[in-house]
């Protein structure tokens, strides 16, 4: 994915079905994005750092102050598959060899930074070794229609990409850069097939809905 930073240039049909139905079943789960942040600055776990909050049940991205303030949030484009672990390797392989099930946008916690992909664009490099940004969202092929996605109602038609995740350009240029450019700051990927407490260690013994 890192050769082309993400750019996914590819038709991608089969996110309409398979994956639209299981994320019909998967809404509702996970904890509430608001709690999160609020245990997240109680334990600590930012290190006085702004983060990011990626909700992939409800495709969103949520961006908070280093005291847990809200900055905005927005509507994002995640990868095509379900799912919340990276293939080993998957950052040094061509765009067209990564399997539609292998296009999945992984859980956890990153220290993140801008950066640049090798087109000299600005990103938020959440996993540089497995190709993973934050950036802005792309045209893409006419049959992606990646603007409607993002502008529709339900997050059932944001999987689409190879498992970056895209945003509206103003709000990658209005807030997050601003926010992100000085210190960088911790991205966190809420799971969406696992419990997050088995994820993210400092939720243990906490209920977060």
């Amino acid at each position: 994915m890192r050769q082309s930073a993400c750019l996914e240039l590819a038709a991608l049909c089969l996110w309409g079905l398979s994956a639209a139905g299981v994320a019909a079943s998967l809404q509702g789960r996970g904890p509430n994005v608001q709690d999160f942040a609020v245990h997240v600055v109680a334990s600590g776990n930012n290190q006085g750092l702004p983060f990011l909050v990626v909700d992939k049940v409800q495709a969103r991205v949520w961006i908070f102050t280093a005291q847990g303030r809200t900055l905005g949030q927005s509507a994002a484009l995640l990868g095509l598959a379900l799912g919340d672990d990276s293939v080993p390797g998957i950052g040094e392989r061509a765009l067209e060899s990564i399997r539609p099930e292998e296009r999945t946008t992984p859980d956890g916690r990153f220290a993140s930074h801008l950066g640049l992909n090798l087109q000299g664009q600005e990103v938020v490099w959440v996993d540089y070794d497995s190709g993973l940004s934050l950036h802005r969202a792309i045209v893409g092929l006419p049959q992606e229609h990646r603007a409607q996605r993002l502008a529709s109602a339900t997050p059932l038609d944001n999987r689409i990409t190879y498992g970056c995740i895209n945003v509206p350009a103003l709000f990658f240029q209005q807030l997050v850069m601003p926010t992100l450019r000085s210190h960088g700051g911790i991205v966190y990927v809420l799971p969406e097939t696992r419990p997050a407490n088995q994820v993210f260690s400092f939720l243990l013994g906490v209920d977060v809905r």
